[in-house]
């Protein structure tokens, strides 16, 4: 595996509500410069920060990652995980 891989994938939604997964610091740093920059916040910055200093090898790949779903968090993006929908449907 790869050093700036995650070891789970971030599930988000995309341009018109798709989900795609975010498997590694390289995915996540795309994501958030590709992010408007009308929209960007101390989230934001934050998590781009961290990607960058991931992909350098200064942090772990896990410490982008979990700032990373903090931010997606934040801002709506989070997608529900298929058995996390399928189990409230119970």
């Amino acid at each position: 595996m790869k050093p700036d891989m995650f070891k789970q994938p971030v599930s988000i939604f995309v341009g018109l509500g798709f989900p795609a997964e975010v498997r590694s610091v390289m995915d996540a740093y795309r994501h958030l410069v590709e992010w408007p920059a009308s929209l960007r916040d101390a989230a934001h910055s934050v998590a781009l920060k961290t990607c960058k200093a991931a992909l350098r090898g200064e942090i772990e790949a896990e410490t982008a990652r979990a700032l990373f779903a903090a931010f997606a968090e934040k801002h709506d993006l989070l997608a529900l995980e298929n058995n996390v929908i399928a189990a409230s449907r119970l």
